[in-house]
């Protein structure tokens, strides 16, 4: 009888310490859906590590596209073969965040001004307006300079096609948007292999894309996101180490 009180007693021991060590740390991982994300994606959440975004278990290529650039120069996924960049879907006449998604990315130009192993490629999504003179005069106006910054203009099916399917970045004509055109102001990430790459949150999932529309100086936006262009930054060095 005094042993089987004795060994109650330990065992409401052990379980009492595992409740106080354990279970908050299972319902604060259950209350954040950590649980669930890192099983689903398993990805080490190391910031020095940049995932691969993956589509249908494999890795997410950049697809083959051919465009006309602001010089009126054939411009092809080839042309970025060995170099990191950075993907964006903008039109010139945009009347609210394209400019500031310009902005951000002449920053990013000029701090890897003089590579070579880094370039830029941005699609307009009025391709019928954004004609080679127009992308070139857009490119005066804004300090685009880097040879390697192309401002593409083709078919416009083939460039929403890249956007939606190939990129999976949101582009569509819509009256009501601002310009009457409706666009999610994320860059996409490319290494030298041609894959899309991205850092992972704090779950170890990958962010896949980078917000675009909010400036550094700005910090964040009235939704409460915060700027991306800073890790933006950081990343693309990490891939041009690779």
């Amino acid at each position: 009888m005094n042993r089987n009180k004795y060994t109650y007693i330990w065992v409401s021991l052990v379980v009492l310490i595992f409740g106080i060590i354990f279970i908050p740390r299972i319902v604060d991982r259950i209350q954040e859906g950590t649980i669930v994300q890192n099983d689903r994606m398993n990805v080490k959440n190391n910031s020095d590590e940049l995932s691969y975004v993956m589509l249908n278990g494999k890795k997410r290529r950049v697809p083959v596209f051919e465009f006309i650039d602001q010089d009126s120069l054939l411009i092809t996924n080839q042309d970025y073969k060995g170099k990191v960049f950075v993907v964006e879907f903008f039109f010139t006449s945009c009347p609210s965040i394209c400019p500031v998604m310009t902005e951000n990315l002449v920053e990013v130009q000029n701090e890897f001004k003089g590579r070579d192993d880094f370039g830029i490629a941005s699609f307009s999504i009025t391709p019928e307006y954004d004609t080679p003179s127009v992308l070139k005069a857009y490119a005066e106006e804004h300090g685009i300079e880097d040879l390697d910054w192309h401002l593409m203009t083709g078919k416009q099916e083939e460039i929403y096609r890249l956007a939606n399917e190939g990129f999976n970045i949101f582009v569509s004509e819509m009256p009501d948007a601002p310009g009457g055109f409706e666009h999610s102001g994320l860059f996409a990430l490319v290494d030298k292999k041609g894959f899309i790459r991205s850092r992972v949150d704090k779950f170890g999932n990958p962010i896949v894309y980078y917000r675009g529309a909010i400036t550094e100086s700005q910090g964040e936006n009235d939704h409460g996101e915060e700027e991306q262009i800073s890790i933006l930054k950081e990343d693309i060095k990490k891939l041009l180490q690779e």
